[in-house]
């Protein structure tokens, strides 16, 4: 690969490997926009119209990692702490898929029409209201009319920086 210039080494740092040439030459590299923050704790407000919304910045993946290519993807970064238990952490970028429907218990993007915000959740339909259930024993779940709730996607992965 070093000498068909695809890598460059550095034989001085362990495992000091770096591909080589530009982005759009590499095959297999889908590029998802993160549109924004959302937040995995109290509901924050965000664009209404997401599929309008500018991204702040692209994240690149593997294509082997995201479904159907990337089809249908965003991203957003999470803020807060809700979703611990669910391995979803402060800074962390989820991808979702763009739906608007999903099962109980899945963890979606919530747009809370009525209070303008949104929220990372797993959502539960009980009868005549919406649980959105935090992953994280000391906070308490949100309970909400189900003509409130606007799902804007369902979580595909996450994926976490560890510098």
């Amino acid at each position: 690969l070093e000498s068909r210039n695809l890598i460059r080494r550095n034989r001085n740092i362990s495992r000091g490997i770096e591909l080589v040439g530009r982005i759009g030459a590499r095959r297999n590299i889908v590029a998802i926009p993160v549109i924004g923050q959302i937040a995995a704790g109290a509901p924050i407000p965000v664009p209404e119209d997401l599929e309008t919304a500018e991204a702040e910045e692209v994240i690149e993946l593997s294509a082997d990692l995201v479904p159907d290519g990337g089809r249908g993807l965003f991203a957003l970064r999470v803020k807060g702490h809700s979703m611990v238990d669910a391995l979803i952490n402060d800074g962390d970028i989820v991808l979702l898929r763009r739906q608007e429907t999903c099962e109980n218990g899945e963890t979606v993007a919530v747009w809370l029409k009525d209070q303008k915000e949104t929220t990372l959740k797993k959502l539960y339909y009980e009868g005549d209201r919406v649980r959105l259930q935090p992953a994280n024993v000391t906070m308490s779940p949100i309970y909400t009319d189900p003509d409130n709730v606007e799902i804007q996607g369902k979580l595909v992965t996450v994926v976490r920086s560890v510098s």
